[in-house]
């Protein structure tokens, strides 16, 4: 009997036990910090120009002058204290003076490629959406999420997804991660308007785009084209981190990234023009011997690191190189330096400066220096070789009380960065971008 008692006490005992570890479990299930406190919504936009005298939609010869204006809402939602939904939607309006020269013709003035067409193809409208959904393990130590895009513009279509998975160790001072992502994209090509006529099946110089105008130099204008068949592209891409915690003041990550593409790699509107065919002109426009005709597969690396310098509580230094390497000969180096400086608890600069340098693909030509018995060409300058500098400089405000309010947000930061870029050709561009953070009261 006395033994009965005793194992009927040990069992109300361990009950006993059980039901408060399992409360406790549950009161720190209960209260455990949340990735996200709350609802944050971002809305950023910025204003971009550049110009230049190497056009592609030209053949390496014309302005490239753009501007372009874009705004993006960015909307964080904690869906439980370990989930996290994002959404991101941006719009991007752009005008043109290069690809407006798709159809140098169809403005009111002589066809030139330094001036700017008044046509349809002088401007366009870009429209992206996408959703991102993160868990993260209740010790935090492990984060899995995933993402699904779509983006669309009048000539071309994308659709994305992929995942990625985190895990730290080492007290959270140690963090690796895996990224895969693939992207299914579709051209509604467009060709320069001069080559049309001379598709398979086409009249050539019988057709009526040229019973109105007048060729000059070589009257005896007969491009070979001939449309792409495929005029899809994929992009598969796999990416490796690593972060490490050096001590207190020191911060450092390393990253590979692989990228294979597949299909359609070329820009159907891009002309090449050929050294040893002679120039036919209509107006001051010159017309295109060819499009630009690339290899339907391209392989590319990029590997790099960065290193954050907590100087003090006024300065920080963050670095950062890259390697780039792909299968079309271009080899690069990227280099830059933002040196963050606290001006008060709220304000803040960020001077900064990029530098980059790379080899020219061994598919590019300038204006006229390719030959038609070549297989693979361009004169696209963004694949010719180069160097370039980057000088910046921005500036923000944080409030973490978020004293002031836009009806139900609370503002939480505000940030505004001026880029001015310049390439050793003639290339320059800048742009201002600006950022506003609430949190949802």
């Amino acid at each position: 009997m006395k033994i009965f008692k005793i194992i009927v006490s040990i069992a109300a005992l361990f009950a006993f036990t059980m039901s408060y570890a399992q409360q406790a479990q549950d009161s720190v299930k209960t209260y455990k910090k949340r990735v996200l406190e709350t609802t944050e919504v971002d809305f950023l936009t910025s204003y971009y120009s550049q110009d230049g005298d190497n056009a592609a939609v030209s053949g390496g010869l014309g302005t490239e002058e753009l501007t372009d204006f874009t705004g993006t809402f960015v909307v964080a939602i904690p869906l439980t204290d370990d989930d996290v939904l994002t959404i991101d939607a941006g719009v991007s309006a752009y005008t043109s003076a290069s690809s407006s020269n798709v159809d140098p013709f169809d403005g009111g003035q002589p066809a030139d490629p330094f001036v700017a067409s008044s046509g349809a193809s002088s401007s366009d409208t870009w429209a992206n959406i996408s959703g991102s959904y993160s868990n993260s393990s209740d010790d935090r130590n492990t984060i899995v999420s995933g993402k699904v895009s779509v983006s669309s513009e009048y000539d071309y279509f994308s659709l994305g997804f992929g995942g990625g998975l985190t895990k730290l160790f080492n007290e959270k001072n140690t963090e690796v991660s895996i990224n895969a992502n693939v992207y299914l994209d579709k051209w509604n090509a467009l060709y320069p308007s001069e080559l049309r006529p001379f598709a398979s099946g086409a009249n050539g110089l019988n057709n009526g785009f040229f019973s109105n105008k007048t060729i000059t130099g070589n009257t005896n204008y007969s491009p070979s084209f001939d449309k792409f068949s495929d005029e899809t592209r994929n992009s598969y891409s796999l990416g490796f981190g690593f972060s490490q915690i050096l001590s207190k003041n020191l911060q450092g990550s390393l990253a590979l990234d692989l990228v294979q593409q597949q299909g359609l790699l070329s820009t159907p509107f891009q002309r090449v023009y050929f050294s040893d065919i002679a120039d036919s002109f209509i107006e001051n426009f010159q017309l295109a011997d060819a499009i630009e005709q690339l290899p339907n597969s391209r392989f590319k690396v990029a590997a790099g690191g960065r290193l954050n310098w907590y100087i003090n509580e006024t300065f920080v230094v963050r670095s950062f190189y890259r390697y780039y390497y792909d299968d079309w000969g271009i080899n690069s180096h990227t280099a830059s330096v933002e040196v963050p400086i606290k001006l008060t608890d709220k304000f803040t600069v960020y001077p900064s400066y990029r530098y980059y340098q790379q080899t020219a693909a061994d598919y590019f030509f300038g204006y006229e220096e390719a030959l038609s018995t070549e297989t693979f060409y361009t004169s696209d300058y963004d694949l010719s070789k180069y160097s370039a500098n980057q000088f910046g400089m921005g500036v923000s405000y944080t409030d973490i009380f978020t004293k002031m309010h836009v009806w139900k947000l609370g503002l939480k930061s505000i940030d505004l960065k001026f880029y001015k870029y310049d390439r050793d050709t003639t290339f320059s561009s800048s742009i201002i971008t600006a950022g506003v953070k609430f949190v949802m009261d």
